[in-house]
């Protein structure tokens, strides 16, 4: 047990030297990285596809007095095997870097190191890094991220902060996905809130429908700011 525990220490060391290493990098450049954290079929593709279009311009958010200013955003796509959820993304004309773990259930900090190698970081001001589908393992690796956001779907279940704390207790914002199924399922928003709320008493919940849009403005406006932190309120 005492050499399994040494090599877990090993591993984790490597990683949070890695992690440093790209959130000076990022830092440096002003870049915004937020690490999407969630089970496979939660919705993280798909709230992409929603935000992103929004965040670069080519879609207004619905109310808006004016135009808002274009943030340029690129996607880090992590996947145990295939290119799907990297050609989707493709599909909104930026830049998109898949990192394939054969195998892994989650991104480490040197991979990601590796996908930043391959964006046209001067040309871009927030990065997603889309983790592989699991809501276990990737929580306990940093990779350099500015957050961690957490996205949890009705049609999974209220129990999950329950089941699986240390995500609940690490994202700076989740989003309750598919609020339109809610009536079809038996999701108990209270049960969830409260335990939730036992784990994480300041991260912003955004009840979101990729379907109807539902939700999203307000969680692109979240992201906004944090773009906002990065680079100066005069920025954003």
């Amino acid at each position: 047990m005492a050499v399994d525990i040494k090599v877990l220490q090993s591993i984790l060391e490597v990683n949070d030297h890695a992690a440093a290493e790209n959130r000076e990098r990022l830092a440096a450049g002003r870049v915004t990285a937020l690490n999407l954290i969630s089970a496979p079929g939660a919705g993280k593709t798909s709230l992409l596809e929603r935000v992103i279009p929004t965040l670069n311009g080519a879609t207004q958010v619905e109310g808006a007095a004016q135009p808002e200013h274009r943030i340029r955003s690129a996607v880090l796509e992590g996947d145990i095997a295939t290119t799907r959820d990297a050609e989707r993304i493709l599909r909104l004309d930026i830049p998109v870097v898949q990192l394939l773990t054969g195998g892994g259930c989650h991104l480490e900090a040197t991979q990601i190191s590796k996908g930043l190698d391959e964006l046209p970081l001067g040309e871009v001001d927030l990065v997603f890094i889309e983790n592989v589908g699991n809501i276990a393992c990737p929580a306990e690796f940093d990779l350099g991220e500015a957050a961690k956001i957490g996205i949890l779907s009705v049609t999974e279940g209220s129990d999950k902060p329950a089941k699986y704390p240390l995500l609940f207790h690490e994202v700076t914002a989740l989003v309750l996905n598919k609020m339109d199924l809610l009536p079809h399922t038996d999701f108990d928003l209270d049960v969830f809130e409260r335990d939730f709320r036992g784990l994480n008493a300041a991260a912003p919940v955004f009840h979101i429908s990729c379907r109807t849009g539902e939700g999203v403005a307000a969680f692109t406006g979240w992201l906004r700011e944090r773009v906002r932190e990065t680079q100066g309120a005069e920025a954003v």
